[in-house]
């Protein structure tokens, strides 16, 4: 089967962002933003990712849609979100993470993460950097934020992260961010990148493509 109709059917099958997938209409003015920092620290625990959208929609719902409300919700309030969208293993970690990190947010930027972008001048390292700063935010959510936030601050791509790179290398991809942009036709890096972290998670995901090439 060929490069280009493996990345066909990926795209096909899997072209879509976490964020979409949470019901957050991304653009780059601070709402949507911080509910993507918040749907990044979620995912990057050791949880199914549709457990990981479920709270951010349960979070959203309860009106913890900015750095202020997120902060201002009780402890209680939160993890009770968490819980109402399945995130009952690290809810109670997890809650206190959201608030300290707010504060942070509110405290640093202004709540503002345009702020932290201006800050970082285009280098997507010194923005990595600054994301790991908040609590919980380790490497995996760092990374889920940048392949996600791509979309909207162009200056960060492309960014293909290791773990989609898994994606492309279990499906029999280049391992080159510009190989498989020439591949995807145009196609938003932001929903590339998903598709195929989307594919790294799932091996039945893979061999189903695999199959569909193959009929």
């Amino acid at each position: 089967m060929g490069d280009r109709r493996t990345m066909g059917l990926l795209l096909d099958t899997y072209g879509r962002t976490y964020a979409e997938e949470a019901g957050i209409r991304l653009r780059d003015t601070p709402q949507p933003l911080y509910q993507l920092l918040v749907l990044s620290l979620l995912l990057s625990a050791r949880i199914r990712a549709s457990v990981a959208v479920a709270a951010a929609r349960a979070l959203f719902a309860d009106g913890m849609r900015t750095p202020r409300r997120m902060a201002d919700a009780t402890w209680q309030q939160r993890v009770d979100a968490l819980g109402e969208g399945g995130y009952r293993r690290y809810d109670e970690r997890t809650a206190t993470q959201l608030g300290d990190g707010a504060l942070l947010l509110l405290d640093d930027y202004a709540g503002d993460l345009r702020k932290l972008r201006r800050e970082a001048d285009g280098d997507t390292a010194v923005l990595w950097a600054g994301l790991r700063r908040l609590p919980g935010l380790g490497p995996t959510g760092a990374d889920i934020f940048v392949r996600e936030v791509q979309a909207v601050w162009p200056q960060t791509r492309p960014y293909v992260d290791a773990k989609a790179l898994q994606g492309a290398e279990r499906l029999g991809l280049p391992a080159s961010a510009d190989a498989l942009l020439r591949l995807a036709r145009g196609t938003s890096p932001a929903v590339l990148a998903a598709a195929l972290v989307r594919a790294a998670l799932d091996k039945h995901a893979a061999q189903s493509i695999g199959l569909s090439a193959g009929a």
